[in-house]
């Protein structure tokens, strides 16, 4: 089963961002989110933020997943930005990050949570996917390769 079959639209999936830093790509994923979910961008990007500041969301090989959990959400959301340039992260292996996948859940999420946590990161841990990801060019094919992927 694919734990990420209904995460992605493609409307949330950006693949020429040119954010610099972290915030403008919390803010663009704060954006993306807020047309989805009917929520202000500002929250979306405090919920995030409040992850972050617990420890780097970054897994190493260019790739991160910054999530959250927000009050009243009834399901789970996901947003995949690609940056044109890389941005550091503090990731473990010191290299910067341009795939980062965001995930919003609901506040008393558990168990389903970290399975998707868990897909999401499985699915960036794996070189072949990665360079399909750097090399699409359309979000539709991107959002495809998401939906179809399985451990």
């Amino acid at each position: 089963m694919n734990a990420l079959l209904d995460l992605f639209t493609t409307d949330c999936i950006a693949l020429h961002s040119p954010a610099k830093n972290r915030a403008e790509a919390f803010a663009l994923a704060g954006s993306l989110f807020s047309q989805r979910l009917n929520l202000s961008s500002d929250l979306i990007v405090s919920f995030l933020n409040a992850r972050e500041d617990l420890g780097s969301t970054a897994l190493g090989a260019g790739v991160a997943i910054p999530h959250g959990r927000v009050k009243g959400l009834k399901e789970p959301v996901a947003a995949l930005v690609r940056l044109n340039t890389p941005i550091e992260f503090a990731a473990p292996d010191g290299l910067p990050v341009s795939i980062l996948i965001f995930l919003l859940v609901p506040e008393k999420a558990t168990q389903q949570h970290l399975e998707i946590l868990s897909s999401i990161a499985q699915l960036l841990s794996d070189p072949d996917t990665r360079s399909k990801i750097n090399a699409e060019s359309d979000p539709a094919k991107v959002g495809l390769l998401l939906q179809e992927w399985s451990t």
